[in-house]
């Protein structure tokens, strides 16, 4: 199962790479992958704001530590809001969405539901 979690992860991350990490590579303690990979991963589990994402990323480090190391462990929420705030929102939503439908190719609907949480396809 191991295999197949970090084969899925790897493709979220590749849906991801076009979003551009703009700090100085000096000054970065939770690289844009980890975060990213946080943020998909906790509002899937039903997170709405990023408090929640900070506490269920603490909750669930061992799982997230299975693809990244975490050195300097999860982000806080005012961290979180000010890093995914300068991420441009329809980029970030176009990665989001092609890696979503990538599991299913054929898929034609306007809207992917995630936990209940309804997505509008930009197509």
């Amino acid at each position: 199962m191991e295999g197949f979690e970090k084969e899925k992860t790897k493709s979220l991350l590749e849906h991801f790479s076009e979003v551009e990490d703009f700090r100085a590579s000096w000054r970065v303690a939770h690289p844009l992958p980890e975060v990213l990979l946080l943020v998909v991963c906790a509002t899937i589990a039903s997170c709405d704001d990023f408090e929640d994402i900070g506490a269920w990323g603490k909750a669930h480090i061992d799982f997230l530590r299975k693809f990244f190391p975490y050195h300097h462990g999860v982000p806080g929420a005012r961290w979180l809001n000010i890093l995914m705030n300068r991420i441009n929102p329809e980029l970030f939503s176009d990665c989001f969405m092609a890696w979503a439908t990538s599991f299913r190719p054929s898929f034609s609907a306007k809207q992917i539901a995630v936990d209940g949480k309804g997505l509008l396809l930009n197509n």
